[in-house]
């Protein structure tokens, strides 16, 4: 095979695989976000929630490189929302969104959208962060 030949298919199967991530992405019902890291504050556009028509997500996930984990946001209504650390308590494998529960795949401990165990091994509730609404921005107290 020539080099140009080659470059040509490796090109053509990176595309198809950053296509097809994207369109899975919008399928699997979870956002995935990039967060700013203020400090001690997480801080992300309220706007992430809204898909079209008024008609919200109900959670997304926050990442940022200075994290160790990823963090879940739950909306509840236009000014409650709850953030969790998306570490399992039983051995601190990352958690998978499923709707409105996280649930890990190590050992299979489910928890609740506030953090509570629903399902062991898990015994001790997810890690959860204040939240400070100011002007159309969420800001995660990490502290």
């Amino acid at each position: 095979m020539e080099r140009r030949e080659f470059v040509r298919k490796c090109g053509m199967g990176c595309l198809g695989i950053a296509v097809t991530g994207l369109l899975l992405e919008g399928c699997a019902g979870t956002r995935y976000i990039s967060g700013n890291i203020d400090g001690s504050f997480l801080s992300l556009p309220e706007a992430v929630f809204l898909k079209k028509e008024n008609n919200y997500l109900k959670h997304v996930v926050v990442q940022n490189e200075a994290l160790q984990y990823p963090v879940v946001v739950f909306r509840f209504n236009d000014n409650e929302y709850k953030a969790l650390l998306m570490k399992c308590t039983h051995q601190g494998t990352e958690l998978q969104v499923f709707g409105d529960r996280l649930q890990c795949p190590a050992h299979g401990s489910e928890f609740t959208q506030d953090g509570s165990v629903q399902n062991g091994p898990a015994d001790t509730s997810l890690r959860s962060f204040p939240i400070i609404k100011k002007s159309k921005t969420l800001k995660i107290d990490l502290s």
